[in-house]
């Protein structure tokens, strides 16, 4: 990865997956060793940034519209890769709360395992299990209609509970529903 991004030529490396952006950042630890690529790793781990972050680094402009036309209340799941794998966990709020119109209620253990954890769910799947029906039941008692978290393995994992619970809450990546308010900016009346 490092010879077909040399990190000298990009202010940044942007990932939008918890479970990755948590492993791109270990470069620099991972070839410590070698004296090839000791450096350029180094500067790959100070490049590589969660899309999240670096939105919230370089002041991303608020939209003007909301991304649902109408009022809504979401609640944030941070993955663990995310929040304890990278040490990201405000950046995605204060990106929800850029949205108009959305209300951010804070998802109680908002930081606890939803069960995915990479393959956890197939290795250990009565443990990731009793997980998910304790994120789920957190997430219904919020009352939210959907529920942010920004990795692959946390959404379909959440997305299932949701959906075995019989519950009509949605789930998205935050900068899905950032680009959907940009989008609907150009559908508002004048």
């Amino acid at each position: 990865m490092i010879d077909l991004l040399p990190p000298d030529r990009y202010d940044a490396i942007i990932s939008n997956a918890g479970g990755c952006g948590s492993h791109l950042r270990h470069y620099g630890s991972l070839l410590a060793h070698d004296p090839s690529y000791r450096e350029r790793a180094r500067q790959w781990d100070e490049r590589v940034r969660d899309v999240q972050e670096w939105l919230i680094e370089i002041g991303c402009r608020p939209p003007l519209a909301s991304p649902f036309g109408e009022p809504a209340t979401i609640t944030y799941h941070e993955s663990c890769h995310l929040v304890h794998g990278q040490k990201i966990s405000q950046q995605p709020r204060a990106l929800l709360r850029l949205l108009p119109g959305v209300s951010v209620v804070e998802l109680p253990e908002s930081s606890w395992c939803c069960g995915a954890a990479g393959i956890y769910s197939i290795t250990q799947p009565e443990q990731a299990e009793r997980l998910l029906g304790r994120k789920t039941a957190n997430i219904v008692a919020t009352g939210a209609s959907l529920v942010a978290t920004a990795n692959p393995g946390c959404h379909l994992q959440i997305a299932r509970g949701l959906g075995d619970s019989a519950s009509h809450i949605e789930v998205a990546h935050p900068v899905s529903l950032l680009a959907c308010a940009y989008r609907r900016e150009g559908n508002q009346p004048a």
